[in-house]
């Protein structure tokens, strides 16, 4: 009785697909029964590379260069394509590895604030038309007259703080806090003014300096800045939260 040997070949295939354009590797499982020119199409998607610029080598395991796939015609199987052997997408086009990712390389078009002022058709010149934001006159007069007396009534809020004195702080969407007032004036980092406030715990942003400059001497992280309208003096004693008892 004859015997036969049948060898079955496994009719998918996985590789690894490099190019010369990404310096990344990615895995991808084939039909051995597709052209060349098939493979190609599907490469698009994962290398970026139009399949009429392709050039494509096969690599061993070990990176070894085996082949050039330059049959179109020719099915993939025909080629020594083997699970996780690499196949290497050369870019004819002229893209680069990493050419565009660096943005400071990408030319950029640019237009003065006079050009854009004139154009017509631009975002500026439709909210112009409609008298939308900055460009609404009563709306701007109206909530500059608004900030204006916010400001006066901060002011007048100020004078009525006095340095050494105990406060609670109360600013919306935040916890209240306790803590003694160090600072009361104006500031160099924002018009108006302000609060310097040493807190009870270290709950503020500073040690009593921003932007180097000092107003007042406290820790790190007990120090903050608040506008006199969420400054409430009086008798708030600090909290004993019982940390020398055993």
């Amino acid at each position: 009785m004859d015997s036969q040997v049948t060898v079955v070949s496994n009719p998918l295939v996985e590789v690894c697909i490099t190019s010369t354009i990404h310096s990344s590797e990615v895995m991808r499982r084939f039909n051995r029964g597709i052209t060349i020119a098939e493979l190609k199409q599907k490469l698009e998607m994962i290398v970026g590379a139009s399949a009429s610029c392709m050039d494509l080598e096969v690599l061993s395991v070990s990176g070894k260069f085996l082949q050039k796939m330059d049959n179109d015609e020719a099915l993939l199987g025909s080629y020594p394509v083997d699970d996780n052997c690499t196949i290497h997408v050369i870019d004819k086009s002229g893209g680069q590895m990493g050419e565009f990712a660096d943005v400071s390389k990408v030319e950029k078009f640019e237009l003065s604030d006079e050009a854009y002022s004139k154009k017509t058709d631009s975002a500026r010149a439709f909210m112009k038309r409609q008298g939308i934001g900055h460009f609404n006159d009563e709306k701007m007069a109206k909530k500059k007259a608004e900030l204006a007396a916010r400001e006066e009534e901060n002011k007048v809020a100020a004078e009525a703080i006095s340095v050494g004195s105990r406060c609670q702080i109360q600013v919306p969407g935040q916890p209240t806090k306790l803590g003694t007032v160090m600072y009361v004036g104006t500031t160099d980092f924002k018009p108006g003014y302000w609060v310097g406030v040493k807190y009870d715990e270290p709950l503020g942003k500073n040690n009593g300096s921003v932007n180097g400059k000092r107003y007042f001497e406290c820790e790190a992280n007990y120090g903050a800045f608040v506008k006199p309208l969420h400054v409430t003096v009086g008798d708030f004693p600090e909290e004993d939260y019982g940390l020398d008892e055993m």
